[in-house]
This record gives structure tokens, C-alpha cells and sequence, in this order.
């Protein structure tokens, strides 16, 4: 890797995509052999529903702390403690929904472990990527967890079938580990030869972390002693940083819901085999890879040619996404074939993806200094857009199924798609009218 052509940022990037990638297989990879063991041990799918939201507490504890934690001591660093955490612990538990304290206690630390992740992530980047670059590299990394989750419902079923649901644990903890090595010998920070001109362009060693305290140089030679800050309360009551928030809140209310469900209503709801399924069942996380890309291409170049700004490039792409995905999942129920369900399923959640170019961008375009602290603020709602979608639907299904008697008809399946549905509606509308493309924070 040491004689790459291209330049230390791409390295960075494509780490980091990987790096999405393989939590993207964790959490798909515990869903699916979760999902096994418990019907297998009979467990109801209230239960189950408490189970699998139980990730997104520990998630939701460590999103600021994580960014304060990248913020202080550098996202490299951060990034590299979280996976070693998350990938020991799935090593070490054991797979066994009868344990059930043991379970929830790992989930809850692999949840906090993951929580750093994204804040981390938005860090470094900041720290390595130009403006000019921001939307197709803050993209690719994020598609990766589209791709994970693709390959993981394409590859883990059958893993499940052939050598168990504790095969996934290990295999995940293998890829963790592996991903920690590369990280630890070819992550760097950016060195502050290499940009110049990083405070004019908002990237590069100003955005390096913030230490307690620092020398200050006075023109008569002395210095003085300036404690670093970070503006709290300014970035609770911006009124764009909450537009940020709500759409984080939506996107990832549909994506867990459809992520921790969607085998559910595959297998129960249209009676398929999910191994049956052959390469079909990746199909609405690997569309979620192409449209985000497409995404962050796109919103690069309106903004590079200046054929928009980058306020209302933002604006557009997070509209455009937003529609067509509220359509797409309030009309999923409706569609009783494999090949239906698959094509609006991967509708929504690609036009979901298309819609981070706008929103999930953001986060560097008001504020690239704090943008894994305003990250891990973001992620947070988007982490309780977790524990309750999961948990609710887990609720709604066990209410179907008392009203229905079973889960196969799509009245037991309509309220779990309309409500992400109207809050794309919502969300998209409050983005319209806050968000901002402007650097706000200095």
C-alpha cells in the first residue's frame, strides 16, 4: 500500500468505507442469526423486538461522548478502540436467546462500541477531505453500510444454515479484527505539511483535535494560555443543526425498521424462504450502495460547476430522496410477490440513500470544526429512531397477530410502513425550510 499512486486522503476514504462496511454485516449478520435461534427457541416477537433494539440504547449512549472523544483525542484513534470493543465481545458471547441477561448485556456494549463510529468517522474526514470532495467521499464511506448489509443478506443465510447462528459471531469478530490491523498500521492523521491553506479551506490540521488548552502567540512575543470550547448551546438551539436532526431521525427510523424486519416479512408475512431467495433479498441494500454514490456525485458536481449552491443542492437532494422513499414504503404492504416486494422495498431505501447527500453531508457544512461532536448529536436521534422503530414494530406485529391471528396479510403489515413513510414527509418539509449550506460555526 505504501507505493499507492493516489494521494493518503483516498486511502483514508476507502478505510473508512470498509470500515461501514463491516458493522453493516454485524448488525444485519445479529438480526438474521437472532431471528433463527429465537424461532427456534420459541421466543414471541415482542421479545424479539426488545432484543434487537437493544443495540441502539448502548448506541445512543455513546453518540456525543464519541464525538467529544474524537473531537479531544483525534477520530483515528477513537475509530480503532471502538472496533477492537465491538469485535472482542462478539467473539467472546456466546449466541443463546435463553440467556438473556448475558445477550442484552453484549448488545448493550457492542451498541456503545459502534456508537463512536460515526462521529469518528465525520471527524477524520473532516480533518482529510476538501470541500470540494466532501459529498462523494462522506458517500462512498456510508454506502458501505449498504453494501455490508447487502452482502450479509446474501452470504450470512446460508452460513446460518450450514454451520449455525454462532458462525456469524465469529466470522464478524474475524473481520473486525482484521479491519482494526489495516487501520492501525496505514491510519494516519493528516500532517500539517500537507495543507497549507487548511484554514481557508475548512480542512486539513485546523480541524486537528482540540486539546485543552492552547499557546496563544502575542505580537509582542509573549503568548497567553486559551482554553478551548466547545459551543454547546449553540449548537442545540440552531435551528439547521435540528433540521439535520429530524432527517437523521426519519432515515434511520426506516432503514433499522426495514433492516431488523424485513426477513420478518419476507418469511412470515409473503411466506418465503429467505435462503430461497437466492441474490434477490441483497437487492434493496445494494441499491442503497448505488444511489448513494450517485448521490454524492451528483451533489459534487451541482456544487463544483456551480449550477446550484450548496444550500439548495442539499435541499433538492434531500427533497428528491425523501418523496419517492415516503411513497415507496406506505406502498410496500400492497405488493404480495417476492419481486414486488423486493423492487419497493429497494425504491425506498435507495431514495433514502439518495437523500444523504443532503442531509448527512450537512454536518461538515455548517460546522467541519465540530462536525463529529453535531454527528454524534445527529446520530443520537437517529440511534432513538432505532429503539423506537424496532421496538414499536416488534409491539404492532404482536398486535397483528393477536387481531389477525397471523402475519400474512397486509393489514398486519400497514402501520409499520406508513408511519416512516409520513415522517420522510415531515422531515423533508423542516429541511426545507432550516437547513442552511453555509458554514455556521467557526
Amino acid at each position: 500500500m505504501r507505493n499507492l499512486k493516489f494521494p493518503k486522503r483516498y486511502l483514508i476514504v476507502i478505510l473508512t468505507f470498509i470500515s461501514t462496511c463491516v458493522c453493516y454485516i454485524e448488525r444485519v449478520g445479529f438480526s438474521i442469526a437472532y431471528t433463527v435461534a429465537a424461532d427456534a427457541a420459541g421466543v414471541n416477537q415482542s421479545s424479539k423486538g426488545t432484543i434487537l433494539s437493544t443495540f441502539y440504547y448502548g448506541y445512543a449512549f455513546s453518540q456525543v461522548p464519541g464525538g467529544w472523544a474524537a473531537q479531544r483525542i483525534g477520530g483515528r484513534k477513537v475509530l480503532l478502540l471502538s472496533f477492537v470493543l465491538w469485535s472482542s465481545t462478539c467473539f467472546l458471547v456466546p449466541l443463546d436467546p435463553n440467556r438473556v441477561v448475558i445477550l442484552v448485556v453484549a448488545r448493550l456494549l457492542v451498541g456503545v462500541a459502534q456508537g463512536f463510529i460515526f462521529p469518528s468517522i465525520h471527524t477524520v474526514l473532516a480533518q482529510w477531505v476538501p470541500p470540494h470532495e466532501r459529498s462523494r467521499s462522506v458517500s462512498l464511506t456510508t454506502s458501505g453500510m449498504y453494501l455490508g448489509a447487502a452482502m450479509g443478506m446474501l452470504l450470512l443465510p446460508s452460513l446460518v444454515k450450514y454451520k449455525g447462528p454462532e458462525s456469524v459471531f465469529l466470522t464478524e469478530a474475524a473481520l473486525g479484527g482484521l479491519w482494526s490491523l489495516l487501520w492501525f498500521k496505514y491510519a494516519s492523521d493528516p500532517p500539517r505539511s500537507e495543507h497549507p491553506k487548511a484554514a481557508a479551506a475548512g480542512f486539513g490540521d485546523s480541524l486537528l483535535p482540540i486539546k485543552g488548552s492552547q499557546k496563544i502567540k502575542m505580537e509582542n512575543g509573549g503568548s497567553i494560555i486559551k482554553t478551548a470550547k466547545i459551543p454547546w448551546r449553540r449548537i442545540l438551539v440552531s435551528f439547521p443543526i435540528w433540521a439535520i436532526v429530524a432527517n437523521n431521525f426519519t432515515f434511520h427510523y426506516a432503514l433499522y425498521v426495514l433492516m431488523n424486519w424485513l426477513p420478518t416479512y419476507f418469511e412470515q408475512g409473503l411466506k418465503l424462504s429467505l435462503q430461497e431467495m437466492g441474490s434477490s433479498k441483497m437487492m434493496p441494500y445494494l441499491n442503497m450502495f448505488v444511489f448513494s454514490n450517485i448521490g454524492g456525485v451528483v451533489a459534487d458536481h451541482l456544487i463544483t460547476k456551480r449550477i446550484l449552491s450548496v444550500t439548495r443542492t442539499r435541499k433538492l437532494l434531500n427533497t428528491i430522496g425523501f418523496f419517492v422513499a415516503s411513497l415507496a414504503l406506505m406502498a410496500l404492504p400492497i405488493f404480495r410477490t417476492s419481486i414486488g416486494a423486493v423492487i419497493c422495498s429497494s425504491v425506498a431505501l435507495g431514495f433514502l440513500a439518495l437523500g444523504r447527500a443532503g442531509f448527512a453531508v450537512n454536518h461538515m457544512d455548517i460546522a467541519p470544526r465540530y462536525a463529529g461532536i453535531v454527528m454524534g448529536v445527529s446520530n443520537t436521534a437517529g440511534t432513538l429512531a432505532g429503539i423506537i422503530g424496532v421496538d414499536l414494530t416488534g409491539r404492532l406485529l404482536e398486535a397483528s397477530k393477536t387481531a389477525y391471528s397471523d402475519l400474512s396479510g397486509p393489514e398486519s403489515w400497514r402501520a409499520v410502513f406508513v408511519i416512516p413513510g409520513l415522517l420522510c414527509i415531515f422531515s423533508s418539509f423542516m429541511f426545507l425550510l432550516f437547513s442552511t449550506g453555509e458554514r455556521i460555526f467557526d
